[in-house]
C-alpha cells in the first residue's frame, strides 16, 4: 500500500474511532447507530466495514483504545514517581491516573458501565485483566522484592488491588456522594501500605 493511502486509511480509522467513542459515550452501545457513527466521522458505511467487521468489533476497539490510553498515562506517571525511599510510589502514581480516568464520563460509560454488558462479564474481565493486571502484578512483585509484601501472596494481592481499583472506578463513575478521585486514592494508599 502506498504511503499516502496507508496514511489516509489510518486517518479514516481514527475518525471512525473518535466518532464511535463519542456516540457510545453519549448514547450507549445499543442506542448508537452505525449511521450516526459514520455521519460523525464523515465517512461511508463501506469505509467503516473496511476497518471494522461489525458494531461489536468497533466497540471492542474503542474500549481497548481507552484502556490503552489510560494505561500509557499511568505507566508514564509511575516511571516519574520512582522513589528509592518509597517502593509504593510507582503503584500509587499509576492508581491515581486510573482513578482520574474512571471519573471521566466517557471512560466510565464505555469501559466500566457498557463494557461488561457488551463484552460479557467474562470477556470484560479477561480484557481488563490483560491490560491492568500486567502492571499491577509487576508492581506487587516489586513490593515483594522490597520485603513489603509476602511473595506467596503476589497473585492474591494483585487481584485484590485490581478489584479495589475497579470498585472505586464504578463508584466514581456513578458519582457516589462524597467520593472524589483524591478521596479514593487516599483510601487506596492506606489499604495498600497495610498489606503485608
Amino acid at each position: 500500500m502506498p504511503r499516502r493511502t496507508a496514511e489516509q486509511a489510518e486517518q479514516t480509522r481514527q475518525a471512525i474511532l473518535r466518532s464511535a467513542r463519542q456516540h457510545f459515550a453519549d448514547e450507549g452501545f445499543s442506542n448508537a447507530s452505525l449511521a450516526s457513527i459514520v455521519n460523525g466521522a464523515k465517512v461511508t458505511k463501506g469505509a467503516l466495514f473496511h476497518h471494522f467487521p461489525n458494531k461489536l468489533n468497533l466497540f471492542q476497539e474503542v474500549w481497548t483504545d481507552l484502556q490503552r490510553g489510560m494505561d500509557a498515562e499511568a505507566r508514564v506517571e509511575a516511571r516519574k514517581a520512582v522513589n528509592p525511599d518509597d517502593p509504593y510510589a510507582q503503584l500509587l502514581a499509576g492508581a491515581k491516573i486510573y482513578l482520574k480516568w474512571a471519573a471521566k464520563p466517557a471512560y466510565y460509560k464505555i469501559v466500566l458501565f457498557e463494557g461488561p454488558a457488551v463484552l460479557g462479564m467474562q470477556g470484560w474481565y479477561e480484557s481488563d485483566r490483560d491490560i491492568g493486571q500486567r502492571n499491577i502484578r509487576r508492581s506487587i512483585r516489586f513490593l515483594a522484592e522490597k520485603g513489603k509484601i509476602d511473595p506467596a501472596r503476589v497473585t492474591a494481592y494483585a487481584v485484590l488491588v485490581q478489584s479495589v481499583l475497579n470498585g472505586f472506578g464504578f463508584a466514581l463513575g456513578k458519582g457516589t456522594d462524597g467520593l472524589t478521585p483524591e478521596a479514593a486514592h487516599e483510601a487506596f494508599e492506606l489499604m495498600l501500605r497495610r498489606l503485608s
